[in-house]
C-alpha cells in the first residue's frame, strides 16, 4: 500500500481541513491536536468570494488556522460561525490545476456543490463538494498555500480512504472524475477495498465496501511513531479512541477529539 509523497499533480490529496466553531471551540482543537501531533498554529485570513459561491452554505469572513510542524504547513483549522453545518471529520482535498473546471467535471459526474469555488485569501481557491454517495470532498488549486508541505511522517497526513455502502457507484464517480485505475488488494482479502490509481500508477487512496455503515466518508489517517503512546496523549488531552489494531500496514486507532471529529493514526513498520 502506498502513502503520501508530497504536494502532487491533480487528483492527488493535497491538503486535509478542520471545520471548527469560532471562538472557544477553535481553541480547544489547537490545544488537542497541539498536545497530539506538536502542532505550532498560524493565523490567516481564509476569506471566502461572495460573488462566486455556487452551493448553498456560505461562510462570511472565515479566520482560518494553518497547523504547522516544524514551522511547515501540514493542516489547517477552519473557523464558521455558530449553527453552520460541519462535517464531523476532517475533509480531503485533491489537487485541481483549475478548481472551476474540476468543479464542473465533478457536477457533470454527479457531485453536488456545497461550497465554492471560492478564494480562500491569498491561499489559493477551493471548492467543496458531496459525490453521488454523499460523501464530501475538497477540491484545492494552491497558490501561497500549495498543500501539505510535510507528509508521510509522525504529525502529518499520510493517506485518506473512503468508506461507503456504496462502493461500486463511488469507484465509478472517482475513476471518472480523475481517470483513476481501480486494483483490487491481496493483502485485505476478507475486505471490500479497491486502490484508486492515477493514469501514471501511483495510488492517492482507496475505497473501503461497508454495506452497514451509516454513511459514506472520506477518512483521513495521520502518521504517528507510536501509536499506543499517541492514543494515550488524545485521551489525557480530553479526546477519545478506540483500542489500537495491527494491520499489515502498521499499528492502526482511531481517535475522537472533544469536538466529536473523528480520524485515524497509524504507526508504519520502520
Amino acid at each position: 500500500m502506498s502513502f503520501l509523497t508530497g504536494n502532487q499533480p491533480e487528483s492527488t490529496p493535497t491538503w486535509t481541513d478542520l471545520d471548527v466553531t469560532e471562538g472557544a471551540a477553535a481553541e480547544r482543537a489547537a490545544e488537542f491536536y497541539g498536545a497530539v501531533f506538536d502542532w505550532e498554529f498560524r493565523e490567516d485570513s481564509l476569506e471566502d468570494s461572495r460573488e462566486d459561491f455556487r452551493g448553498g452554505f456560505r461562510a462570511d469572513a472565515g479566520r482560518g488556522i494553518t497547523c504547522l510542524l516544524r514551522g511547515r504547513p501540514v493542516a489547517g483549522l477552519r473557523t464558521v460561525p455558530e449553527g453552520a453545518p460541519r462535517l464531523g471529520a476532517w475533509r480531503m482535498y485533491f489537487a485541481a490545476d483549475d478548481c472551476d473546471a474540476v468543479t464542473d467535471r465533478a457536477v457533470a459526474a454527479g457531485a453536488t456543490v456545497t461550497r465554492g469555488p471560492a478564494e480562500r485569501g491569498p491561499l489559493g481557491r477551493a471548492a467543496v463538494l458531496l459525490d453521488p454517495v454523499g460523501a464530501e470532498f475538497g477540491l484545492w488549486q494552491g497558490r501561497d498555500l500549495l498543500g501539505c508541505e510535510l507528509v508521510n511522517e509522525p504529525g502529518a497526513l499520510v493517506r485518506n480512504d473512503l468508506s461507503t455502502p456504496h462502493a461500486e457507484r463511488a469507484r465509478t464517480f472517482y475513476a471518472t472524475l480523475f481517470s483513476y485505475t481501480l486494483d483490487g488488494n491481496e493483502d485485505l482479502p476478507d475486505f471490500d477495498f479497491t486502490f484508486l490509481r492515477r493514469p501514471d500508477g501511483h495510488e492517492i487512496g482507496g475505497v473501503f465496501g461497508a454495506p452497514d455503515a451509516p454513511s459514506s466518508r472520506w477518512e483521513t489517517t495521520f502518521e504517528v511513531a507510536d501509536t499506543d503512546a499517541v492514543v494515550a496523549r488524545a485521551v489525557a488531552a480530553g479526546g477519545d479512541a478506540d483500542a489500537p489494531s495491527d494491520m499489515p500496514y502498521g499499528r492502526m486507532a482511531r481517535l475522537t477529539d472533544p469536538l466529536g471529529n473523528a480520524f485515524h493514526v497509524i504507526a508504519r513498520p520502520s
